[in-house]
């Protein structure tokens, strides 16, 4: 999930950051399973990234050791 200048504002599914409620930013705006999303800043768009990294992580060790791949 990176940020991309080809990104539109008038295309994010939202008006206002998730973890501000401020209205999102034009600089500040990212894919979420196809769909553009807003935040205020770029600061709360890189937390949704490093958050969503962290679950991903998170998923693959829980997959991982109920395959028994962990060990």
């Amino acid at each position: 999930m990176t940020p991309s200048a080809a990104l539109r504002i008038e295309d994010a599914v939202n008006e206002l950051c998730p973890w501000s409620g401020k209205p999102i930013a034009a600089d500040s705006l990212t894919l979420y399973n196809g769909a553009v999303v807003g935040f205020c800043n770029p600061e709360c768009r890189d937390k949704f990234a490093r958050a969503l990294s962290a679950f991903e992580d998170a998923f693959q060790a829980r997959r991982a050791a109920a395959s028994g791949l962990d060990q």
